[in-house]
């Protein structure tokens, strides 16, 4: 059936996009390369703002021109990418920009188009109700793939940083050799509106709606300080680790991730979507910020618990958000959150890669979990509201 056949080559495209050996440790290679770290940050801040001004044309070539189409051509871009990353060692700098370009271009052709492409084929059998379920199992593949990425790349690199980018390219290949053989859903909807209404459309509903502005800038700013910060962390712990050990915290973290996510249907289903955010977003700064203010050697091992909240929380914002988009502008509305999220970012990673040249890792990181706060307010006002209205 075409609906398990989706799910399960779904299934290893995630896995095949996560598995990148030099994820885990790429602060460490870009500033190695580009020679500081707010140089090695302005990467991530390239990938991030080309999918900001990519989301929302990826998003309408979604809704109106096909789902597994997207995905292909992302797939390609992935290809580009770490080849050029691969190129960096011997061409320096700009390969890395280039890497980045085509980073941001398969971030914003994946980002509102997978869930939707799930969502689409799920809604083939009548079966949506089960989409936060299969979102977390799916999406726990992301999770088994850094796992094993960061069981290997940190001992590769100290053996050869040029081996380790290489052989990052071989499961971007296959990765889209697997995306030939998607098949488009049913109940995929094309637009029947022009582009400039479809967008105009999905803005509008943005507007209209309060909460899915809420949950919108609660995304934004989780996902802005929160990626930022996971693509740090491995300048701090390089502070208090060897190179070759900084792959193995994020073996911890990929571990509690890919659990989190595997069990977030039933712990969704069990709790509900808002008080998990609430719990998780307290129990996380508290361990942050007693992990960076006072950092020693367990700091890295303790910081990895919170990964334990990462994925019933991602599937709980994007069931929240999926239940207040409509069907024909999905892809594009979701790709409207993530621009929002991709500039976000880009002036967090920034900012974050200034403080860490300056006032150091720690601190830098510190500021940045206390920034974060804020996301925690909003889903506390959200519950507040809810609450009075039953």
């Amino acid at each position: 059936m075409t609906i398990s056949r989706n799910i399960k080559l779904l299934a290893a495209f995630n896995f095949l996009t996560d598995f990148s050996l030099v994820g885990p440790i790429a602060i460490v290679f870009y500033a190695y390369i580009s020679g500081s770290f707010a140089l090695g940050m302005s990467i991530f801040s390239i990938a991030m703002l080309t999918q900001a001004i990519l989301e929302v044309p990826t998003g309408v070539l979604s809704d109106f021109f096909g789902r597994s189409g997207v995905m292909r051509l992302g797939a390609t871009a992935n290809v580009i990418s770490v080849l050029s990353y691969a190129l960096a060692i011997q061409l320096g700098y700009w390969a890395l920009v280039v890497g980045a370009l085509f980073e941001g271009l398969a971030r914003a052709l994946y980002s509102g188009n997978d869930d939707a492409f799930l969502h689409d084929t799920l809604k083939d059998t009548h079966s949506e109700e089960k989409y936060h379920e299969y979102l977390g199992k799916t999406s726990a593949m992301f999770q088994v793939a850094a796992t094993l990425g960061a069981l290997l790349s940190g001992v590769i690199a100290s053996l050869s940083f040029s081996l380790l980018l290489w052989l990052s390219v071989i499961p971007q290949v296959i990765k889209l050799l697997i995306s030939l053989f998607f098949k488009e859903p049913k109940s995929y909807t094309k637009s029947d509106s022009n582009i400039f209404v479809h967008t105009k459309e999905a803005i509008t509903l943005f507007i209209h709606n309060s909460k899915l502005r809420k949950l919108s800038l609660a995304s934004m700013i989780d996902f802005a300080m929160g990626e930022s910060g996971y693509q740090f962390r491995s300048a701090f712990i390089g502070t208090l680790w060897p190179l070759w050990a900084i792959g193995f915290s994020k073996v911890l973290s990929s571990l509690g991730a890919t659990l989190s996510f595997w069990y977030s249907g039933k712990l969704i289903k069990r709790f509900k979507e808002l008080p998990i955010l609430i719990f998780d977003g307290v129990f996380s700064k508290l361990i942050d910020i007693a992990s960076l203010g006072f950092p020693t050697l367990f700091s890295p091992v303790l910081m990895s618990v919170t990964s334990l909240g990462f994925g019933v929380t991602t599937v709980a914002k994007n069931n929240l958000m999926q239940q207040e988009f409509s069907d024909k502008q999905r892809a594009t509305m979701s790709s409207l959150n993530s621009l929002g999220e991709s500039l976000m970012f880009a002036i967090v990673s920034l900012t974050l890669g200034y403080f860490a040249d300056t006032i150091g890792p720690a601190k830098g990181l510190l500021i940045l979990t206390i920034l974060g706060i804020s996301a925690n307010l909003i889903h506390w006002s959200l519950f507040k509201h809810e609450s009075k209205v039953e």
